[in-house]
C-alpha cells in the first residue's frame, strides 16, 4: 500500500495561516462562502471535460454541492461532485499558500490587518479560513475517472499529510471541519442555512442542506436535505431581477476577491452574434497586476457550460484586471481552446467587449471625477498599454486617461489643452520614476516661469506609448528633456530677474574649456534656454531615445555603455559667470576643471543616471565645501579685525 506522505508547512506558510486565523477575517462566516465557491468551480471544471470526455461522469451526471451540518460529531462538511483531486493536486494545491507572492503577502497583511478581506482576494487563501472555525480540517477526494482517492489532512500548525483513502470515495471533494469550541454557531441549521441564502444563491449548482443531528435530537425536528438557492447562472436573469447585494456576491464569486467593484456591466446581445456578459471592474489593484503571466479573469461559458477562462483573444492584456463571464450561444459545446484562439465570433464578442468597458469608465470619469482619479491611480499604467499594442483604441484611451502635472491632482488632456498659454502650441512633458520628484526638475524652470504646465509622465509605458501617440487635438507632444526648447512666443509670468548673462567672447571661452575638460562624457555643452534657477541640466538630443526609455532599456541589458548628454547650463546663474571668469585664467584651470566634472555629476544626479565614479565626486564636493568654509571663516575674521 502507498505509504501516508508527511509534509511540514515552511515558516512562511505557517505565517501566513496564523494571520489568516487571527487577523484578516472579519467576519468568520466567510469560510463556507469560500468553501461552496471552491466547489462550485469544481463543478464547473468536470462539467466541460465531461463534454468531450462523458466517461468521467462514471453514472453520476449530477453536479451539485451539499453542505452537511454534522451536530452528533461536531462537524460541517462540504462536499461536491466536481473533478476532484489526486494526491499530488491535493498537496500542490492545499500545501502552498500565496504561491505567487507570500512575502508581499505578509508584509502587506503583517502591517495593515483592517485590509485583509481584499488582501485575501488577492492571493487566493480562501480554503485557509476554514482554520478559524475548525482546529482540524481533512479533505477527502477522487479525480473524476480515477480509481482510488486521497485524504489530506492538516491541523493548520504542524503541517499536513496526504494518504490513501483506504476506502472508496465518490467522485469529487468533501471538505471536513472538525470545529472549534468558539465555532459551535456553525451547527445550528439556520445559522448556515441564512449564510447560504445571503453568499450562494447566485451560484449555478444545487446547493442542499443537510443536518444529522445529535444523539437525542430527532430528525424530524430538524431541517432535511433540501435545496436553499435558486442554482440559475446569474448573468441570464434581468438586472432588474437582481440586487446589488446579489451583484457584489457574484464579484466575490469569480473574482475571488474581497472589495467592492468599482463598475459593472452587464450586457445582453441578440441577433446575428448573441451572447451575454456580466463583467466586473475592481477598485483596487491585484498585486500581481504587472505579473507578466497574469491574464483577465474572465470565464467564457458556451450557453451555460463553462468552457475556459483568462483566453488571450477573448479581453486585450491592457484589460487584463476585468473579471466575471461571457456566455456565448454562438459557438459550439465542443470547442477546443485552439478553435477559440481563430474564432471570428470571439473576435467580434471582444471589440464589442472592450467598446462597453469603455463606455462604462468614461461615464464614471464624467459623473464621479474624483473617484475615477482614485481609480486611474490604481490601475492607469495597465491602461496605457493600450496606448501601444492597440491602435483601434487609442484615441479613446488617450481621452480617458488621467496625467499629473505640475498642477495639483490630476488631469485630462481636454482639460491641459483647455488651460494653454496664449501662444503655446504643444504639450509638455518630462518622463521620469516619480512625479514628486520629477516636479523639481531644473528642465521644468523656464516652463514654470512662464506658466507652462507640464505632464510629469512617472509610469514605466509612458515612454514607451508616446513613441507611438505624436500628439492630441493637434497639439504635439513635447519632452524638456530632449532637444532645443524655444518658450519665446509665450509671456513670462514671473520672471526670475535680469542677471547679466555670460555672452559674446566670453561664452565661447566657456563652452570650448567645458568640451575639453568633459570630453567624450557628454555630446556637447550649450548655453540653455529652459534654465532659470538652476545651473546646470543634461539633455538628450533630437531625436534620442526618451532618457527614462533608455534607462530602461539598459537596465534590461538592451543598451549597453555609459549615458551620453548635451549638458547645458544658464548663463545667469552666479556660478556660470564665476566660471566663465576662471574659464579666462590660466592659473586656475585644475580648479576649473575640477568644477566641471562637480557640475556633470551634478547634472547626473538630478537626472536619476548612475555616477561614473562616486568616491570621485564625494572628493570634490568636499573639497569645494572645505575651501566654501575656509573662505568663510577667513572673511569672518577680517571683519573681526
Amino acid at each position: 500500500m502507498q505509504q501516508e506522505t508527511v509534509q511540514p508547512f515552511s515558516a512562511d506558510v505557517g505565517r501566513v495561516l496564523d494571520i489568516v486565523v487571527h487577523s484578516l477575517y472579519r467576519q468568520r462566516e466567510i469560510f463556507l462562502r469560500e468553501l461552496v465557491s471552491n466547489a462550485s468551480d469544481a463543478c464547473d471544471r468536470l462539467r466541460w471535460l465531461a463534454l468531450s470526455q462523458p466517461e468521467l461522469l462514471e453514472g453520476q451526471p449530477g453536479l451539485h454541492i451539499d453542505v452537511v451540518v454534522d451536530r452528533a460529531a461536531g462537524r460541517l462538511i462540504v462536499r461536491d461532485t466536481g473533478i476532484g483531486m489526486d494526491a499530488d493536486e491535493l498537496a500542490r494545491n492545499l500545501g502552498t499558500i500565496a504561491r505567487s507572492g507570500t512575502a508581499q503577502f505578509l508584509l502587506e497583511a503583517g502591517t495593515d490587518a483592517a485590509k485583509g478581506l481584499e488582501l485575501i482576494g488577492r492571493f487566493g487563501v480562501g480554503f485557509y479560513s476554514a482554520f478559524m472555525v475548525a482546529d482540524r480540517v481533512e479533505v477527502e477526494s477522487r479525480r473524476a475517472g480515477a480509481k482510488e482517492g486521497f485524504v489530506w489532512s492538516s491541523d493548520g500548525r504542524s503541517g499536513f499529510t496526504v494518504r490513501p483513502a483506504g476506502h472508496d470515495l465518490p467522485r469529487g471533494t468533501s471538505v471536513i471541519l472538525h470545529l472549534r469550541e468558539d465555532a459551535r454557531e456553525f451547527l445550528d441549521p439556520m445559522r448556515i442555512e441564512d449564510i447560504l441564502h445571503r453568499y450562494c444563491d447566485h451560484i449555478g449548482f444545487p446547493v442542499f442542506l443537510e443536518v444529522i443531528p445529535a444523539p437525542g435530537e430527532s430528525r424530524t425536528s430538524l431541517q432535511k436535505a433540501r435545496q436553499v438557492n435558486r442554482a440559475s447562472a446569474l448573468w441570464t436573469r434581468s438586472p432588474s431581477e437582481i440586487g446589488e447585494e446579489q451583484y457584489r456576491e457574484f464579484y466575490r464569486h469569480v473574482a475571488h476577491r474581497f472589495d467592492e467593484p468599482f463598475a459593472r456591466i452587464h450586457a445582453r446581445v441578440e441577433g446575428r452574434l448573441s451572447w451575454t456578459a456580466l463583467l466586473f471592474v475592481p477598485k483596487t489593484r491585484p498585486l500581481d497586476l504587472f505579473d507578466p503571466h497574469r491574464r483577465h479573469g474572465v470565464r467564457l461559458y458556451v450557453r451555460r457550460v463553462f468552457v475556459t477562462e483568462g483566453l488571450d483573444e477573448l479581453l486585450p492584456r491592457w484589460l487584463r484586471f476585468v473579471m466575471g463571464v461571457v456566455d456565448s450561444e454562438d459557438l459550439p459545446l465542443n470547442v477546443s481552446r485552439e478553435t477559440l484562439q481563430d474564432s471570428a465570433v470571439v473576435a467580434q464578442i471582444r471589440r464589442q467587449l472592450v467598446r462597453r468597458i469603455l463606455d462604462e469608465l468614461e461615464r464614471i470619469a464624467r459623473e464621479d471625477p474624483a473617484g475615477f482619479e482614485a481609480w486611474w491611480r490604481e490601475f492607469g499604467a495597465v491602461v496605457k498599454e493600450g496606448l501601444v499594442s492597440d491602435a483601434d483604441w487609442r484615441e479613446r484611451i488617450l481621452k480617458l486617461a488621467r496625467f499629473p502635472t505640475t498642477r495639483s491632482g490630476l488631469t485630462d488632456l481636454s482639460g491641459y489643452v483647455a488651460r494653454m498659454r496664449p501662444g503655446q502650441k504643444a504639450i509638455y512633458y518630462l518622463t521620469g520614476e516619480d512625479a514628486a520628484r520629477l516636479s523639481n526638475h531644473p528642465q521644468l524652470e523656464a516652463a514654470r516661469e512662464r506658466g507652462i504646465e507640464v505632464l510629469l509622465l512617472e509610469d514605466a509605458v509612458d515612454p514607451f506609448w508616446l513613441a507611438e501617440v505624436r500628439g492630441f487635438g493637434g497639439h504635439p507632444f513635447v519632452s524638456l528633456a530632449r532637444g532645443e526648447v524655444d518658450f519665446s512666443g509665450i509671456e513670462a509670468e514671473a520672471p526670475h530677474g535680469e542677471a547679466p548673462a555670460v555672452e559674446g567672447r566670453g561664452l565661447a571661452t566657456l563652452i570650448a574649456r567645458l568640451k575639453s575638460v568633459l570630453g567624450e562624457e557628454v555630446l556637447d555643452v550649450r548655453a540653455s534656454r529652459r534654465l532659470a534657477g538652476s545651473a546646470v541640466c543634461l539633455v538628450a538630443p533630437e531625436g534620442a531615445l526618451d532618457p527614462r526609455l533608455e534607462r530602461i532599456l539598459r537596465e534590461h541589458g538592451q543598451l549597453k555603455g555609459p549615458a551620453r548628454r548635451i549638458l547645458e547650463f544658464d548663463p545667469r546663474h552666479p556660478l556660470i559667470r564665476a566660471m566663465a571668469a576662471m574659464a579666462e585664467d590660466a592659473t586656475r584651470a585644475e580648479e576649473f576643471a575640477e568644477l566641471a566634472r562637480l557640475l556633470l555629476d551634478q547634472a547626473r544626479v538630478v537626472d536619476g543616471e548612475p555616477l561614473p565614479d562616486p568616491g570621485a565626486f564625494s572628493r570634490r564636493l568636499s573639497r569645494f565645501l572645505a575651501r566654501a568654509v575656509g573662505a568663510a571663516e577667513e572673511a569672518a575674521t577680517v571683519n573681526e579685525a
